[in-house]
C-alpha cells in the first residue's frame, strides 16, 4: 500500500486536496487532505467512494466497434477491437470526411467541466484547430454569469470562500452548496455562530434554506425582477451608496431607470413571495456590514439568465458593500489573476471555423441550416450529451443517422455510448495527470497520475497526440507528453515560475493575491477600473436590451415550470451509473392533490418536446406551480427512458448564448 497526494478536478467550486491510498495500482481509500483551507480533511461521498466508479462492471476497459445499425440498444452491437485498427478507423473516417467535405463537417463535442488543462484543452484542441473542425460552443453552464461578471467588473475574482466567516449577512442566490460545494456549509455555519444571517433565493426549501433567517422561494426565472426591485428600493429610500457610485460605477443614474418599473410590490407578485419578505430582504441587505451575495449558475438559466446575474452582481456596487473581507460577491473566482492558461501547450491559433453552440446539438445533427456543411463526424469526449443537452430527442435523432459517424472516448458506457460507432475507453482523474486550477477555492494543483487504468483505457492526451501523429498533424517542436505540455504552460509566462516553485514546495499553488478585496488590493479590470453598471457591449447584444424581462413563457397547456437542478450523489451525469433506484419527480402538495397524485403514484410529465415517465414524490421542499427531476438522469432512472432535458427547449439566454433549463414549461398527470 502506498499512499498519495493528489487533488479532485470535478465541476464543484471546491477543489479538494486529496489523500489517495493505492495498492497493486488499484485506488483503495480516499480521504481530503489538508493542502487547501477549503477542504479541511473532509470530502464528498462521491469522491470518497470513487472506486466504485473506477472499478465497476460500466466501465470501459476496450476499444469497442459498432457492428449492428442505430436503435440505441447494446446487445449485439459492438465488438471489442485493438486500439490500432480503431485508431486507423477513426484516423481514415476524419481525413476522408475532410478531404470530401471540409473540416468543418467535423464537430468536436465536449464540455470539461471536471477536467483541467491537460484533459481539456491540450492536443484534443490542437488537433481540432488544425483540421479546422467546426467549434464547439460550451455553453451548458456559465457563459452568461461569465459574461456578466465580466461585462460590470472584468477579470476578477471575487469574495474568497474562506471569507464568507466574515460576514455579517450571506446571501445564497441560485446555489446550493449542500449538493454542489459542501465546504461552504461549515463556513456559513461559522458564521452563523458568530451572529451572521442567512438569506436563500431559491423555489426550493433547500437544507440550507430550510435553516435561514429569510427564504424567498421565487418563481423560477424571476430572479431579474427581484434583483432590480432591491436596486429601486435602494435608491428609492436614500440607501444606496451614492459616494460609492459616483467614485467607483458608471451608468448608476441608467440603471436607477431601467429598474424604476420594478416595485417590491410588482416584483413580489411576479416572483410569486411576499412583498413584506422582499422588503426585509432589501432592509437586511441595506443594514448589514460585511454582506455577501454568494451568487450560483442556477439563476442565469432562464430566458433572463444573463441580465439577472447583472442585476444580482449590481446590487453590491449599489449599496456600497465592498472594501471589507466578507463584502461584496462570489460568482467564479476563477479569474483569480494566475497569469498563466492552456493555450501555450495548444500550440495552434483558433481558427474562424463555424461555431456551434452545444444547447442547438440536436438541431445542428438534423437541420444544419442553408449553407452550413451537415456535420459527418461527431467526436465526444468529456461529456455525456445524450442526457445533459436540451431537447433530448432531437439530439437523439441526429445521433440516430446511419450517416453520422460518431466517436465516444468514454470512461463508462453511457447512454451516449449506445449511439457510437466507436466507442475508445478513456482515463478518469487519478490514473492521469492533470493540472487545475479552482473557480471557488483560489487553489492550482498539477497533481501525478497515482492509479493504474484498468484494462486498456488511455488519456486524451495519448488518443489525441497518436491522431495528430496518423493524420500529420504533428509539428517538430510540438509539446507531445504531459510533462511537456505542463511546461509549456508554466513557461508561457512570467507568472508561470512562481507557481512552479510553490507547487514544488507545498504541492499547492495561490495567485499572486490571495483572497483580495474588491478595492482593496485589486480594482475592477474594466477599462477604466470603474464597475460598470450598463455595459454597452452586453446591452447590445441582450436580446432587448439589457436588465429586460421577458414573461414566463408557461400557458394554459403547460403551466407548470421544471427544474433540474444538481443532486448530491451526480456530478451532472458523472456518476449516474451507480445510482440504481428510479428517480422521482417533487411536486408541491397543492399541485399533486390538484391532479388527484399521491406520493409514490406513477406520473407522466409531458410538453411538445417529450415526456417523462416516473415516480412522483410529494415535497413540502417545493413551491408551488414548480416540478423538481434532478440532471443528469440515466435512462434506467425513469420508466420510459426519458430524462428531464427530454423536456428542456433548446432556447437561449437573453445574451452569450447560455441554456435555458429552467424555462422548460411542463404539464403533469397520472400515469395510465
Amino acid at each position: 500500500m502506498t499512499t498519495h497526494e493528489s487533488a479532485c478536478p470535478l465541476d464543484c467550486p471546491d477543489l479538494c486536496s486529496l489523500v489517495v491510498d493505492v495498492e497493486d495500482g488499484r485506488v483503495k481509500r480516499v480521504d481530503g487532505g489538508t493542502r487547501t483551507p477549503i477542504t479541511d480533511g473532509f470530502i464528498c461521498g462521491k469522491v470518497r467512494n470513487i472506486a466504485d466508479h473506477l472499478y465497476g462492471d460500466d466501465r470501459v476497459r476496450h476499444p469497442m466497434i459498432r457492428v449492428g445499425p442505430k436503435d440505441g440498444s447494446v446487445e449485439g452491437k459492438f465488438r471489442q477491437a485493438t486500439w490500432d485498427e480503431a485508431l486507423e478507423l477513426v484516423a481514415q473516417r476524419l481525413r476522408e470526411t475532410r478531404e470530401r467535405a471540409g473540416g468543418e463537417a467535423i464537430l468536436p463535442f465536449h464540455y470539461g467541466g471536471s477536467n483541467g488543462w491537460l484533459t481539456e484543452g491540450a492536443l484534443a484542441t490542437r488537433l481540432f484547430r488544425r483540421l479546422g473542425a467546426s467549434r464547439c460552443v460550451r455553453s451548458l453552464c456559465a457563459l452568461p454569469s461569465g459574461a456578466a461578471a465580466r461585462g460590470l467588473y472584468g477579470a476578477v475574482p471575487g469574495v474568497a470562500l474562506e471569507d464568507y466567516a466574515e460576514a455579517r449577512l450571506i446571501v445564497l442566490w441560485g446555489m446550493n452548496p449542500s449538493a454542489t460545494g459542501i465546504h461552504l456549509v461549515p463556513i456559513i455555519d461559522r458564521a452563523i455562530e458568530r451572529g451572521a444571517k442567512l438569506v436563500v433565493v431559491d423555489p426550493r426549501r433547500t437544507p440550507l434554506a430550510r435553516r435561514a433567517h429569510l427564504h424567498l422561494a421565487v418563481r423560477p426565472g424571476t430572479d431579474l425582477p427581484v434583483a432590480l426591485a432591491v436596486i429601486r428600493e435602494l435608491f428609492a429610500s436614500g440607501r444606496a451608496d451614492e459616494r460609492f457610485l459616483a467614485e467607483h460605477t458608471r451608468g448608476a443614474d441608467e440603471l436607477r431607470r431601467r429598474a424604476e418599473p420594478w416595485t417590491i410590490g410588482r416584483a413580489a407578485a411576479e416572483a410569486g413571495i411576499s412583498d413584506l419578505d422582499l422588503g426585509h430582504f432589501v432592509d437586511l441587505y441595506a443594514e448589514s456590514r460585511p454582506a455577501v451575495i454568494r451568487a450560483g449558475w442556477g439563476l442565469e438559466r432562464n430566458r433572463n439568465g444573463g441580465s439577472a446575474v447583472a442585476a444580482v452582481l449590481a446590487l453590491p456596487a449599489v449599496a456600497g458593500k465592498f472594501g471589507e473581507r466578507g463584502g461584496g460577491y462570489t460568482m467564479s473566482n476563477g479569474d483569480a489573476g494566475w497569469g498563466v492558461g492552456p493555450e501555450p501547450a495548444i500550440a495552434a491559433a483558433e481558427a474562424p471555423t463555424r461555431a456551434v453552440n452545444m444547447v442547438e446539438l440536436g438541431r445542428a445533427l438534423t437541420e444544419p441550416g442553408e449553407g452550413a456543411p451537415k456535420i459527418e463526424v461527431l467526436f465526444v469526449y468529456n461529456c455525456n450529451p445524450t442526457q445533459t443537452v436540451p431537447d433530448q430527442n432531437q439530439v437523439l435523432r441526429g445521433l440516430a443517422r446511419e450517416d453520422l459517424f460518431t466517436v465516444v472516448h468514454e470512461q463508462v458506457f453511457t447512454d451516449t455510448c449506445r449511439w457510437a460507432d466507436v466507442v475508445l475507453p478513456a482515463t478518469a482523474f487519478l490514473e492521469h495527470r492533470e493540472i487545475r486550477r479552482g473557480y471557488g477555492a483560489m487553489r492550482l494543483y498539477d497533481s501525478p497520475a497515482v492509479a493504474t487504468p484498468p484494462g486498456e483505457a488511455r488519456s486524451n492526451n495519448q488518443l489525441f497526440g497518436a491522431l495528430l501523429e496518423k493524420l500529420g498533424l504533428w509539428r517538430d517542436g510540438d509539446p507531445m507528453t504531459d510533462d511537456e505540455l505542463a511546461r509549456a504552460i508554466f513557461d508561457g509566462s512570467p507568472a508561470g515560475a512562481g507557481l512552479r516553485d510553490q507547487l514544488a514546495a507545498k504541492g499547492v499553488a495561490a495567485p499572486p493575491l490571495d483572497r483580495p478585496r474588491l478595492f482593496v488590493e485589486i480594482h475592477p479590470a474594466t477599462p477604466d477600473g470603474k464597475v460598470d453598471l450598463v455595459p454597452a457591449a452586453l446591452d447590445a447584444e441582450a436580446r432587448h436590451g439589457l436588465y429586460h424581462y421577458e414573461a414566463d413563457p408557461g400557458s394554459e397547456r403547460h403551466p407548470l415550470a421544471l427544474i433540474s437542478p444538481a443532486i448530491a450523489q451526480q456530478i451532472s451525469s458523472t456518476f449516474g451509473q451507480l445510482r440504481k433506484g428510479e428517480a422521482a419527480a417533487e411536486l408541491a402538495p397543492e399541485d399533486a392533490a390538484a391532479r388527484a397524485i399521491t406520493d409514490g403514484d406513477a406520473i407522466r410529465i409531458w410538453n411538445d418536446l417529450g415526456e417523462v415517465t416516473c415516480r412522483a414524490k410529494v415535497s413540502a421542499q417545493v413551491r408551488a406551480g414548480v416540478v423538481v427531476l434532478a440532471k443528469g438522469l440515466w435512462r434506467f432512472h425513469t420508466r420510459n427512458g426519458q430524462a428531464s432535458n427530454a423536456l428542456i427547449p433548446p432556447t437561449l439566454t437573453d445574451f452569450a448564448g447560455g441554456a435555458c433549463y429552467n424555462d422548460a414549461r411542463v404539464q403533469v398527470e397520472r400515469a395510465p
